[in-house]
């Protein structure tokens, strides 16, 4: 009873809620492609709804690689779903190109009346790293230094103080040495949804990517949370952690969205294979609950979203998932 595809893989998963039923999206491959690292190269966005986060009716393919040459012609990966002011339904999320090998990740704008079916706002192409606050990111592919041209996952919100909308997205901050240091937090602001001013990162450090964010407020705190792999932890993160790393699901703890940004203490999601990746935290009646995939490491994958568990915020602000499994990773 989870979101769960017989023939395809499902990864990340993102949601919305229609004031009548949760909106599930996420990434699907087929099954048939034998090696589960060919899904990212081979990917769609699936959609499903469900009143409890548990049992899901599946709608299908929502949104796919355009055809001929565009930005997104060989992906359409990671993004987010909010309604705008008159009622259109935004679709912000990650495209990447077969003319420069995928290497190079941009950030896409779709609409929708009905939030299935997507139209893309011009060629689609929403944001890129150009302009003066492009200094602040790994513009270019650092060829040798990290594996891809990171901007992608974009998590889109109002802006809490009223003027427009907030985009935060993975990406990279130039001239770090540690690769592993130089992960980001992207951030991008707009007035109107439409034309977006890419602003420098919001955080920086402490992994080498910090991986599908998603950015809210419980109580007077603001959370980001994020995924990452142990092999992308940084030498300092690792002295300072206090916890073995492993690869799942933390997040940053500030007072402002805009930060400053810190690593909370501990690992809030992990394991070694990881249990559960690219996790969402969603707001309930019941409470917080976190929802991600379960990996379970590349010779073993499931490729399917796990069930939803409690998460809990304890007196000093932290977050801690409620497993009754004793797998999960914890707050130090």
């Amino acid at each position: 009873m989870t979101i769960e595809l017989e023939n395809q893989w499902i990864w990340d998963s993102w949601y919305a809620h229609d004031g009548e039923r949760w909106h599930g999206y996420f990434l699907k491959a087929d099954k048939s492609l034998g090696d589960p690292d060919l899904r990212h190269w081979n990917v769609s966005q699936g959609h499903a709804t469900s009143t409890d986060l548990i049992n899901w009716t599946h709608l299908g393919t929502c949104l796919k690689p355009s055809e001929g040459p565009a930005f997104d012609d060989k992906t359409t990966w990671t993004g987010s779903v909010l309604q705008g002011p008159d009622g259109t339904w935004h679709l912000f999320y990650t495209g990447a190109s077969k003319g420069d090998g995928a290497m190079y990740q941009r950030i896409g704008h779709a609409v929708s009346d009905d939030m299935h079916n997507w139209q893309r706002v011009g060629d689609g192409l929403c944001l890129d790293l150009t302009g003066p606050n492009a200094v602040h990111y790994e513009a270019d592919h650092a060829v040798g230094h990290w594996h891809d041209r990171a901007m992608r996952d974009p998590w889109v919100m109002a802006d809490p103080d009223g003027n427009g909308w907030l985009m935060f997205f993975t990406a990279r901050a130039p001239g770090i040495e540690e690769a592993n240091a130089a992960g980001a937090i992207g951030f991008a602001t707009s007035s109107d949804l439409m034309n977006w001013s890419l602003q420098p990162p919001v955080f920086v450090g402490g992994f080498g990517q910090l991986e599908v964010p998603q950015v809210f407020k419980v109580g007077d705190k603001w959370y980001c949370l994020f995924c990452t792999a142990a092999e992308h932890w940084s030498k300092q993160r690792i002295a300072e952690a206090g916890v073995p790393p492993v690869t799942g699901n933390h997040y940053l703890i500030a007072d402002d969205p805009r930060g400053p940004w810190t690593i909370a203490p501990g690992f809030l999601d992990g394991a070694l294979p990881c249990r559960r990746y690219a996790g969402r935290i969603l707001k309930t009646e019941a409470g917080l609950v976190i929802m991600g995939f379960d990996d379970n490491g590349k010779e073993n994958f499931v490729g399917k979203v796990r069930d939803p568990e409690p998460v809990e915020v304890d007196d000093h602000g932290y977050l801690h998932v409620a497993d009754s499994s004793g797998e999960g990773g914890r707050n130090g």
